[in-house]
């Protein structure tokens, strides 16, 4: 499965496992929502609210798109956050994992609190 995310200065394409929250998630695409950012991580809220899954975890790879399940939010971590220690991606809580970015996450940077941002379905060719 695969979801583009765009923002008004870039997108970037993911690849999504195979979980009950990705299956959620791509039931409720398209979705527009407004970005947040926090450290070197974007959330946004959506409209699916799920379940901590057993394999949730708080420090993540950059890259990994994550579900915040105490939010209803994607979080989109590519560097430290304010409770990181050290380089890590350490998230608010323990986040469900859906995947991971295509593309250097790094231009997650050029996201801006208060952005709009657009998720979609990226169909097969």
């Amino acid at each position: 499965m695969q979801i583009r995310i765009s923002w008004p200065a870039g997108q970037l394409t993911a690849t999504l496992e195979e979980t009950p929250t990705s299956t959620a998630l791509m039931g409720a695409l398209p979705l527009v929502s407004t970005a947040h950012t926090w450290g070197e991580e974007v959330y946004f809220d959506t409209p699916v609210s799920v379940a901590v899954e057993p394999d949730a975890r708080q420090v993540v790879d950059p890259g990994t798109v994550a579900f915040w399940t105490e939010g209803d939010a994607l979080a989109l971590p590519y560097g430290p956050t304010p409770i990181s220690r050290g380089e890590e991606c350490r998230l608010a809580s323990p986040c469900n994992v859906l995947g991971r970015f295509d593309g250097d996450p790094r231009l997650l940077a050029t996201v801006r609190s208060g952005d709009p941002v657009r998720v979609e379905r990226v169909d097969p060719a």
